[in-house]
């Protein structure tokens, strides 16, 4: 064996790595998967946070209601998307399986089904913007309408996303519990 500052080993040009262990393939993958989820709980942030302070200056009305309409209803129950982006960072520790169910199921009930209803609320504000070109709520002299489906499709990405890798998450972590299991 080389040393630090010593020559190489005698009868080795380096290129006998191949016997060394390696790391599985599903370990490799779930830190990967990790990642990539956490960047995307942390567009998720960016967007709820964005939203709570539109909210908080639309209800406190710290600015005319001509600069920050009052919320849509589906901006109300959207707010409870951050519980699952929590529960999926708590799973990821100690590589929880219960905390990313939870975390998947609880973003279709607050992530996504609330998307869903703010698409079908904002779309007779829509239609009417495109169609006659008058609208009637204003986000810093844009429509209102236009600039929270721009939001609305962003936060539909991100949680797609997010639903796809913690899937592929979970079914890494299944596959190391089932070779646990077989030892």
């Amino acid at each position: 064996m080389a040393s630090r500052a010593g020559p190489r080993a005698a009868g080795t040009d380096g290129s006998d790595f191949q016997h060394r262990e390696r790391v599985a393939m599903h370990y490799q993958m779930s830190v990967t998967l990790k990642y990539e989820i956490k960047k995307l709980i942390y567009v998720h942030l960016v967007i709820w946070l964005l939203l709570v302070a539109k909210m908080s200056v639309g209800h406190l009305r710290l600015l005319s209601h001509d600069q920050v309409a009052m919320p849509y209803q589906w901006e109300y129950p959207y707010l409870l998307s951050i519980l699952p982006s929590l529960l999926g960072l708590l799973s990821f520790p100690r590589n929880n399986i219960s905390y990313l169910v939870l975390s998947m199921i609880s973003m279709g009930l607050f992530s996504i089904a609330p998307l869903i209803y703010g698409s079908m609320e904002m779309f007779p504000a829509a239609q009417q913007l495109y169609r006659h070109g008058k609208a009637y709520r204003f986000l810093f002299g844009f429509s209102a309408v236009s600039v929270m489906y721009l939001v609305l499709v962003l936060a539909v990405q991100v949680h797609a996303w997010q639903l796809y890798y913690s899937k592929k998450l979970l079914d890494s972590w299944f596959t190391s519990t089932q070779e646990k299991k077989r030892k």
